[in-house]
């Protein structure tokens, strides 16, 4: 998938396709490591999951599953 890099204020920036934003579960606020592989030659994106240490396992798993399964209204909700 080929993009652009362009200016935005004082930043650059690439914008990532629809498709690789659902395949890594991305949502706008979300947070991601960006590396850069050992030859220097590509960049690595990986979305940093929350530590949700403080709540139990299984209340956690239903939390995330609850979200994901339902995060297009709930992102409309916070509009």
């Amino acid at each position: 998938m080929k993009r652009k890099v362009f200016k935005v204020e004082n930043s650059l920036v690439v914008s990532l396709p629809k498709d690789a934003i659902q395949a890594l579960g991305l949502y706008e606020g979300s947070e991601i490591e960006v590396t850069i592989d050992s030859q220097g030659q590509r960049l690595i994106i990986e979305p940093i999951q929350p530590e949700i240490s403080a709540i139990d396992a299984p209340f956690a798993e239903q939390l995330e599953d609850f979200i994901n399964r339902y995060r297009s209204a709930l992102e409309a909700l916070a509009k």
